[in-house]
């Protein structure tokens, strides 16, 4: 039976789980237990790694012997029933007070549910969000843990040595109760998906309008990676568009089949917005974007479809304005998206009972994650002004930044569709805009049509109460039962 000596565990130790041991075991005081299925992977890692110190197990048994109380597990395997069997495994092994934590991609309802079953053995669970890929994990990553106040104690200061250190501050909070954690990592990888895609649309409006090569747009993005629009995201895409592919001598990007692919966390964050009525469009466009561009046998029956009879050209001596209005709409956009996705945490956070601290979040995004981005100190200045603030968009900083960047974002999108270059992002973005300031919006004669076929009632603007017409009889007003 092995000596307990090691204060965190490890199971799964493919690159995301060899890279999160790998960090644990370089910060001082943490000695790591590592444990994998196969135990190829375990000899590899203690054999590549001997500095490590890391303690082998080739067993739940075992793995658990090596741990001190209370016992702390991570698990880093597959979504969906690979986690739930190694759940089950550790619960066989573990005893009440003991931590296991979900580090995977799971979506926040099974992590819901796993915190309830787990808590019946008295053992603690928690999901908990790790963003950063390969890299954060074995670097510093961002990290979003969910579960109880007693896990926190122990697991605190443990993810506060590995986690990303923005500004002085590690890149991690206890975010709330059972799957909160996951929740935010959810929406964040939601916010990632509007963000990509609304990168991707600017580099698409640049190069068919100016006809830059991809190297040359680079140098624009990391150009604008200097200013308000400094982020991780900007900073690789600079660095992918100046990749030539060594094959063939081309730029890498039009190599690239132009299909994206997708693990389903965008797709959450869309679904989970609208069981809570929350919209979500650039989000929503950002995935719908992926799914149009993953089939190729609908986009070949279209390309005969008609479009534009003229095609699209910036003028020389315009091409500077034009870069300067796609980067005005881009940021413009970009702030749409974080707004959206921090109302869904807000509201995930008021549906499921967890105390989310909005400006924290922003905070723990600043480092190790894929959407970190200087923007995030604005938005976490405008939660400490405001911590009940009902719009992000609204706060002054925001504010001024639309009202700056609006008229070049209509350009924008006005000389996309004009010329048939698909925007769904930028366009959508700037349609919410103009919907969440709007006086008044045509819900007004949805309302009479639901209330016309399915006696749905509606509200009038000058009196309380619910009404009904009455538009198979005399067509007179009636009170009625509300029946949104």
């Amino acid at each position: 039976m092995p000596t307990a000596s090691a204060n965190i565990g490890v199971v799964g130790l493919a690159v995301m789980g060899s890279n999160l041991a790998r960090n644990l075991a370089s910060r001082e005081g943490n000695t790591v237990a590592v444990y994998n299925r196969s135990r190829e992977k375990t000899d590899e890692l203690i054999a590549e790694h001997p500095e490590a110190g890391f303690v082998p197990a080739f067993g739940y048994r075992e793995f658990a012997d090596s741990l001190t109380t209370p016992r702390t597990a991570i698990i880093m395997v597959k979504a969906g029933a690979p986690t739930d069997a190694v759940i089950d495994s550790l619960v066989e092994v573990f005893e009440p007070g003991d931590i296991i934590v979900d580090g995977g991609n799971a979506y926040f309802p099974d992590t819901i549910r796993r915190e309830k079953a787990v808590r019946e053995s008295g053992i603690n669970f928690v999901g908990a969000g790790i963003s950063g890929g390969e890299e954060g994990a074995l670097n510093g990553p961002s990290i979003m843990p969910g579960g109880s106040d007693e896990s926190w104690v122990t697991l605190g200061p443990i993810l506060r040595s590995i986690a990303a250190v923005a500004e002085g501050e590690p890149c991690v909070t206890h975010v709330g109760h059972d799957g909160a954690g996951h929740f935010v990592k959810m929406v964040h990888n939601g916010i990632e998906y509007a963000d990509m895609q609304l990168i991707a649309e600017a580099y698409d409006l640049i190069r068919r309008g100016t006809g830059k090569s991809p190297a040359e747009i680079a140098d624009v993005f990391a150009e604008w990676n200097q200013g308000e629009l400094e982020s991780y995201l900007i900073e690789i895409t600079a660095e992918v568009l100046r990749q030539n592919d060594a094959e063939t001598g081309l730029p890498l990007v039009d190599v690239i089949l132009d299909q994206a692919g997708a693990k389903g966390t965008g797709a959450w964050t869309v679904q989970t917005a609208l069981s809570l009525g929350v919209p979500v469009s650039g989000i929503a466009e950002a995935t719908f974007a992926r799914s149009l561009s993953s089939h190729p046998e609908q986009r070949e029956a279209a390309a005969d479809l008609p479009g534009p009879d003229e095609g699209f050209a910036v003028a020389a001596g315009d091409v500077d304005a034009f870069i300067e209005d796609v980067r005005l709409a881009l940021y413009a956009s970009k702030i749409v998206a974080y707004s959206q996705g921090f109302d869904e945490i807000r509201a995930g956070a008021t549906e499921y009972g967890w105390n989310i601290d909005l400006g924290a979040i922003s905070k723990i995004w600043r480092g190790g994650c894929i959407i970190r981005a200087q923007f995030l100190n604005r938005i976490a200045d405008a939660y400490a002004e405001t911590p009940d603030l009902p719009l992000l968009m609204a706060a002054p900083y925001f504010a001024e930044a639309l009202g700056r960047g609006q008229a070049a974002w209509r350009r924008v999108v006005v000389a996309a569709a004009e010329a048939g270059i698909p925007s769904p992002a930028f366009g959508s973005s700037l349609s919410y805009y103009d919907g969440i300031r709007a006086d008044r919006l045509p819900a007004a004669l949805v309302q009479g049509q639901r209330d016309f076929f399915g006696a749905h009632t509606y509200k009038r603007v000058d009196k309380d109460g619910t009404f009904h017409t009455l538009w198979s009889g005399d067509r007179t007003e009636i009170e009625a039962v509300d029946a949104h």
